[in-house]
């Protein structure tokens, strides 16, 4: 069985990287259809497109031979001379998914520890990211592999 690799995406892996995009946001639409449009993504391809090119927003993904099974998408994030906040510099990972035929066999913990790993070399306080309360799934994940919670958004539907 081959290894599994955790390298830079290139513009070639994008058709790869949105069928987990579909993935992820179906996981979204299905437990919270008044906010995620059926069957959209979070991209278009001319996004992501520039977010692939730009080193403040690096995306990785897990590889397997050659099938794409998950990425993780990072936003540094630093507030400058901020009023009230530090000048902390922060990973924020905002998006990891894991390809639903693949999960069970730690790709989203490689993925998570590279983004760790890659934190930790690039000089960043902390890791941080944001998940939706119904992705039950994804809140077990995140606990299970050491994240606390840092804040909590609330709502009322009106």
């Amino acid at each position: 069985m081959k290894e599994l690799l955790i390298r830079r995406a290139k513009t070639n892996d994008i058709p790869a990287i949105n069928q987990l995009l579909y993935q992820v946001h179906k996981v979204h639409s299905d437990v919270r259809p008044d906010l995620f449009k059926v069957g959209a993504k979070k991209y278009t391809d001319a996004q992501l497109k520039c977010i692939i090119a730009d080193d403040h927003t690096p995306v990785f993904v897990a590889e397997k031979g050659r099938e794409i099974l998950g990425y993780v998408f990072l936003i540094h994030k630093q507030y400058l001379n901020d009023n009230n906040m530090t000048d902390i510099k922060t990973l924020y990972i905002d998006d990891l998914c894991v390809d639903a035929n693949a999960r069970g066999l730690h790709i989203g913990t490689a993925l998570y520890e590279y983004a760790l790993d890659y934190a930790k070399r690039n000089g960043f306080y902390n890791v941080t990211l944001n998940v939706w309360a119904d992705n039950v799934g994804a809140v077990k994940f995140y606990e299970k592999i050491g994240l606390k919670i840092q804040k909590i958004g609330m709502e009322k539907i009106l």
